[in-house]
């Protein structure tokens, strides 16, 4: 292509391309006589392409009911910790550094809210159920537009049990003029969820008075949805109601969400449409109310293990797992004592592959807990 040009040479370079993926090539005028051509060079510049990444944050890691700790259990906890550090040996370690030192089970815990997870990028997010743990990121963002009146939120459902419900109604923003709450999930059921919790005498507070305004949408089964820069695709899990897990997907990164499932189907061939949810997977975060032992005494309560999270995640390679919705009756020894099964499984399998001399994916785990973070 030429362009007629009667003023002074010139010689300019243009880029084109997309920040999502996509290559970038050089275009070059370059003049010739009274006559400006553009000359296509089709090699990729070596740019580097800035998008903005996806974070997430576990507000509410327990499974079926909220259990905070008791004070006795409290009280045990303190009376051992001062006793320990008593016994440190050291006068001069400060409490701090002895703190630090302490595993999760034997400080904090992992909490004691049911299952909200926040999905954010930039602008951008989701927010995966409204357990308990709701509530406090519902003060949260009060900090923002929220807390204006001028708030958007869109809320994403696996599933209708009580546990991703419970916190519905202390999520502020809901009762704030002004805001507008979009709730959304593959059941039709969606629609009834806020008329029924919003209502005497289960809650003083009926549906029609509340200020924000709440409209309820459907999601098509495996098929994409666009949240701003968040694309989300929902895949059916194996419970004993309806439940749907969530693909987020956002600048060549992948969260999966995968609660509440049993993950009775294992093999690719039984997921079928499903199998998309476990592939390409930079993060999951993954059922395991039970140990593996439990899950072969409690068959179709809905629930699953590390142990098959992992058996999942290595043949799928996914980078990282993250196991949450812990049994509410499980004490925080209790979850170590499962990640401490998980991880004799995990060194267990990887040392049989290599001794087999198979390839096994070694996989980066752990297991949840309020609060936690991650940025991919």
């Amino acid at each position: 292509m030429a362009i007629i040009a009667k003023k002074r040479r010139v010689k300019r370079t243009m880029i084109f391309g997309s920040v999502f993926g996509r290559e970038i090539y050089s275009v070059k005028s370059v003049s010739k006589g009274g006559r400006v051509g553009f000359d296509c060079f089709c090699e990729p510049l070596s740019l580097k392409i800035y998008t903005m990444s996806m974070k997430i944050k576990i507000w509410g890691a327990r499974g079926s009911l909220p259990s905070p700790h008791t004070p006795q259990v409290i009280e045990n906890r303190v009376r051992e910790l001062l006793e320990r550090f008593q016994s440190s040996g050291t006068s001069r370690e400060t409490a701090g550094n002895f703190l630090s030192k302490l595993s999760r089970e034997q400080l904090g815990g992992f909490g004691g809210n049911t299952s909200c997870v926040e999905v954010s990028s930039g602008n951008d997010r989701v927010i995966i159920d409204a357990g308990s743990g709701i509530r406090l990121l519902g003060y949260d963002l009060l900090k923002g537009p929220c807390g204006k009146g001028e708030g958007e939120v869109d809320l994403l459902f696996t599933h209708f049990h009580w546990d991703h419900l419970i916190g519905l109604p202390f999520f502020v923003p809901l009762f704030l003029k002004g805001n507008t709450i979009r709730a959304h999930a593959v059941q039709a059921e969606i629609h009834q969820i806020f008329p029924i919790i919003f209502k005497k005498p289960y809650f003083p507070v009926p549906f029609e008075a509340l200020g924000a305004t709440v409209e309820t949408r459907c999601l098509e089964p495996r098929t994409p949805k666009h949240f701003g820069a968040l694309k989300v695709t929902p895949y059916l899990l194996d419970h004993p109601d309806p439940c749907w897990g969530f693909k987020i997907e956002q600048g060549g990164k992948i969260f999966s969400y995968c609660v509440d499932t049993e993950a009775t189907r294992i093999g690719r061939s039984e997921m079928g449409n499903d199998l998309p949810l476990y592939q390409g997977v930079d993060l999951m975060i993954f059922d395991s109310q039970y140990t593996l032992s439990e899950v072969v005494e409690k068959v179709d309560w809905g629930h699953s293990s590390a142990t098959i999270g992992l058996d999942i995640a290595m043949r799928e390679k996914i980078k990282k797992i993250i196991f949450v919705h812990h049994d509410p009756a499980a004490s925080d020894q209790k979850i170590a004592d499962a990640r401490a099964e998980a991880d004799r499984y995990y060194h267990s399998q990887l040392k049989q592959a290599k001794g087999a001399g198979y390839p096994m994916y070694e996989v980066e785990w752990d297991f949840g807990f309020e609060g936690m973070e991650f940025e991919i």
